[in-house]
């Protein structure tokens, strides 16, 4: 069977990638096919953080959406231990309680309509495929692959593994970290390896009291190192490493579990398995985002280390950046090449958030090192399984010799059972060291401070470094700076309270004006209408804020400067000047750094 005209995207995989691109296209009235292998939403949770600006990118395709999951989250004083232990039962090694700092808590509900949630994949997933599926202009196929892809002229042709052959004008290659669509397109990716990591998903009613439950426990006894994330309704994943393909953690995972869980988390909770798995823990990008009219995102284009929380989210935000420059691309206002701005935007993000995961993963070593488990030797043992000679070696001679290896590497952790002097100063030393991973946790200064930089951007001068993030991880600055998101503030409309986010008009043909001066601007602005086409401009008055004062405060250009921000709700362009100065200057940046991308004329 084959479809002869082009459907205008197609999507391969539906996870939060792909399900987030459908649905925000469908949101600005595109229809797509959405295709995943599965028959079944994932219940197997590979991730679990959900940023604010991720519920914000959520609520842009449906504020419903938003809501439900968001609802999803149990309350953040409820998940705000993280622990590290030798014994669930005995004292902890440390903690950080990321509820024990209100001041900062208060700053971080400023900054949004939504706070970092809790929700496994296992509760977002569902979510999201009822939402494709009451979507009328999604067609959502589960059990269906794309087998194969050919690109010719203005469309691309995608094989199904059912047999029919769609017709597209693009194609979004959101197939997961294994991506069948890079590797067909001959895209690599590249970055270390840095652990082979198994998983068991499991339910243990009364493994600690209601009010005393860790969101992470990171584990270290003689036999086992790993870290265990708690999930809604006494569920929890347990998670270790191993060296070798060959080991029973990967060959034989419900046999290896039965007997793993128990001398893990002791003899007096009943444990049921819900699903296990395994994986690969990297840090590696693709070469490219985009080949032709194949566009890469989520974990085809790039893969993170689980310390930090950036993989889900920041296909999320991949997503975000493709859908409205595919919406002025297919409604003919701009040419091909605004899709070039996705990789330029979005690759020195990735690489900030890649740099900060596997900062985390190997900062760990801090703390661990006083009981000889390092992540950095870690890698060197995964490394060296992985090349000749070690790789020549048989299953049944290599997995045998990656146990005793790994035995060694937790041979130290005996001293945390001790009770003498030098187990005092190892738990000590311990204890002095964990404070310093409060950024593995609490990286409000990345969700929301990524900045972009490219041909749309009108950075600033004198600007040194590119326009991609804060400096300062753990707290978000709230910042106009072109390429950062507007920050949040509360305006008063005629339907109640908004944020700003909310009043960003998302028509891609539409810059959106920030003022205090709302008269001067638009007046200004009216006049040039016909020298910025196909291009418009909309002003929010920015005295409707809740707090105006604070409101000038936060955007940072006075009361009569203006602030100008595109239809994902990053800035463009700001200025202190009043209108008549400024105006021209921004018209200016307009007609160089937006028409090229979008001329006067329907576009091929």
């Amino acid at each position: 069977m084959s479809t002869t005209d082009p459907v205008p995207v197609v999507i391969a995989g539906a996870g939060s990638t792909g399900a987030t691109a459908a649905l925000l296209l469908a949101r600005r009235g595109i229809p797509t096919i959405i295709v995943d292998r599965r028959a079944d939403e994932l219940t197997h949770p590979a991730a679990h953080v959900i940023h604010g600006r991720s519920l914000e990118i959520w609520r842009e395709a449906d504020p419903a959406l938003a809501e439900e999951i968001s609802g999803l989250a149990p309350p953040i004083e409820s998940v705000n231990l993280i622990r590290w232990c030798s014994d669930l039962n005995g004292p902890p090694l440390g903690e950080i309680d990321l509820a024990s700092r209100p001041e900062q808590l208060a700053r971080v509900r400023s900054h949004s309509d939504f706070l970092v949630s809790h929700v496994g994949q296992h509760q977002l997933m569902p979510v999201l495929w009822s939402a494709l599926d009451d979507e009328p202009l999604v067609d959502f196929r589960r059990s269906t692959r794309v087998e194969h892809v050919e690109q010719h002229g203005d469309a691309v042709t995608a094989t199904m593994s059912t047999g029919e052959e769609v017709t597209a004008r693009y194609i979004v290659g959101a197939d997961g970290s294994n991506s069948d669509l890079r590797e067909s397109a001959g895209i690599e990716i590249h970055g270390p390896v840095l652990a082979r990591m198994g998983s068991a998903f499991f339910r243990a009613p009364g493994l600690y009291p209601a009010d005393a439950r860790p969101l992470l426990s990171w584990i270290y006894q003689p036999n086992f190192a790993g870290v265990m994330i708690a999930h809604a309704d006494d569920h929890y994943v347990l998670m270790n490493t191993y060296l070798h393909p060959d080991q029973d953690v990967a060959t034989s995972r419900e046999a290896f579990w039965a007997r793993t869980l128990p001398a893990v988390l002791g003899e007096g909770p009943q444990v049921d398995i819900v699903s296990t798995g395994t994986w690969t823990m990297t840090s590696q990008t693709a070469e490219v985002f985009r080949r032709g009219r194949l566009i890469l995102a989520g974990d085809a284009a790039h893969r993170f280390p689980h310390t930090g929380g950036y993989g889900l989210n920041s296909g999320v935000q991949d997503a975000h950046n493709i859908a409205w420059k595919l919406d002025a691309i297919l409604g003919g206002a701009a040419t091909d090449r605004l899709l070039d701005t996705y990789e330029v935007e979005r690759r020195p993000v990735i690489d900030l958030f890649a740099r900060h995961s596997v900062a985390n993963h190997f900062h760990l070593d801090s703390a661990t090192k006083y009981f000889g488990v390092r992540n950095t030797m870690l890698q060197r043992a995964t490394t060296a399984m992985s090349r000749r000679p070690l790789s020549l070696l048989p299953g049944r001679i290599a997995a045998p010799l990656a146990e005793r290896v790994t035995r060694a590497g937790l041979a130290r952790t005996r001293i945390l059972e001790s009770t003498g002097w030098r187990a005092r100063r190892v738990r000590d030393l311990v204890a002095g060291n964990i404070p310093g991973q409060l950024a593995h946790f609490v990286s409000t200064g990345l969700e929301y401070g990524y900045r972009y930089d490219g041909p749309l951007i009108a950075s600033e001068p004198g600007e040194r470094e590119p326009a991609i993030g804060s400096d300062d991880v753990v707290e978000y600055r709230p910042t106009t700076k072109p390429g950062a998101r507007l920050p949040h503030t509360v305006i008063d409309t005629p339907d109640g309270p908004r944020s700003s986010l909310e009043l960003v008009d998302p028509r891609p043909t539409t810059l959106t004006v920030f003022t205090a001066d709302a008269a001067q601007w638009t007046e200004v602005l009216d006049l040039a209408t016909t020298a910025v086409a196909p291009l418009t401009t909309h002003v929010v008055d920015l005295r409707d804020a809740t707090s105006p004062e604070t409101a000038a405060d936060l955007y940072g250009v006075g009361t009569l400067g203006a602030v100008v921000v595109r239809a994902d709700g990053h800035v463009i362009w700001r200025t202190d000047r009043h209108a008549r100065a400024g105006g021209p200057e921004l018209l200016d940046t307009i007609r160089r750094r937006w028409l090229p991308f979008f001329p006067d004329e329907p576009a091929g």
